[in-house]
């Protein structure tokens, strides 16, 4: 591990107090893992996948070369929750060499984002150029309803900087021209085109990151309206930032599947989630199969 000084520091009575952050180096810790994986695959992927909530099968939907149970690496944290599974696959559509990651880790678990990162440093590692996130988010537009999708054009993020900085330390050059094409406009006009060749009713958004682990207040929903934001979710915002950071070209789908607290008269659950997860997944799964074709 290294360190380095924060750029801030504040003064009183001749005392100085400087703030120290920790930056991991994600390539010594997880170095016997990467190349065990770069070993097992069959191929050099294109494309990486995160499978979140209304994707969980989509692997049985395309050609499967190999799977391999994140149990079986070493140091790959376990998931916890319902509907992520912890599989790593390689598989073939259309063409399209792909890997996907169905389950998910997230910080509510009580993972550090070093772990919470591993699916986009690993597809970096890999050496896909492209990686699609999807997502289970409630919704706080009032045009959304739940069984909607939302393409990501945007976030926000305040919560997580302190520790987006601890993985990426002082911002390189690269790095920073990266951020600025993110998310990939190129990629997110194929998944619009993607949508109207499907006749999908494509919605288009801000997501709101919350680290959880509890579901937001209707009082912290009321803020976030005012901000014009039209989704929350606990995931994807560090995974991809880190991924975009790196260079890969990001973007992002939520699968709106459920009323944000506050918005209807029931109270939030996880089953509430699976059950629109369950419901929407053959038109989430016809978008994302369109999507890698067009590619």
């Amino acid at each position: 591990m290294s360190s380095y000084f924060d750029d801030c520091y504040s003064s009183r009575n001749f005392n100085t107090i400087i703030y120290i952050t920790m930056t991991v180096n994600l390539n010594i810790k997880y170095k016997e893992l990467a190349d065990l994986l770069k070993e097992l695959a069959p191929f050099k992927p294109e494309i990486s996948l995160i499978l979140g909530s209304g994707l969980g099968t989509f692997a049985s939907s395309v050609k499967v070369l190999k799977t391999i149970s994140t149990d079986e690496l070493p140091g790959y944290p376990p998931s916890t929750i319902v509907g992520h599974e912890g599989k790593i696959h390689f598989a073939e559509y259309e063409g399209k060499k792909l890997l996907l990651f169905q389950g998910r880790i997230h910080f509510y678990e009580g993972y550090p984002i070093s772990e919470c990162v591993l699916p986009a440093f690993l597809s970096r590692k890999l050496g896909c150029a492209k990686i699609l996130i999807t997502n289970a988010a409630g919704g706080i537009n009032p045009d959304f309803h739940p069984g909607d999708l939302m393409l990501a054009i945007s976030f926000i993020a305040f919560s997580i900087k302190k520790e987006l900085s601890s993985l990426i330390g002082t911002l390189s050059e690269e790095g920073t021209n990266n951020l600025r094409s993110f998310p990939s406009e190129t990629f997110n006009n194929i998944i619009r085109k993607s949508a109207q060749k499907e006749k999908i009713d494509l919605k288009e958004g801000v997501y709101w990151f919350s680290k959880g682990p509890s579901y937001e207040t209707p009082a912290e929903i009321r803020m976030m309206g005012k901000f014009n934001v039209d989704s929350v979710g606990m995931s994807t915002v560090h995974e991809a930032l880190y991924a975009a950071y790196s260079g890969l070209e990001v973007a992002s789908i939520s699968c709106i599947t459920n009323y944000a607290a506050g918005i209807s008269k029931s109270k939030l659950n996880h089953s509430e989630v699976t059950d629109t997860a369950n419901i929407v997944k053959e038109k989430f799964e016809r978008l994302v199969k369109r999507i890698i074709s067009q590619v």
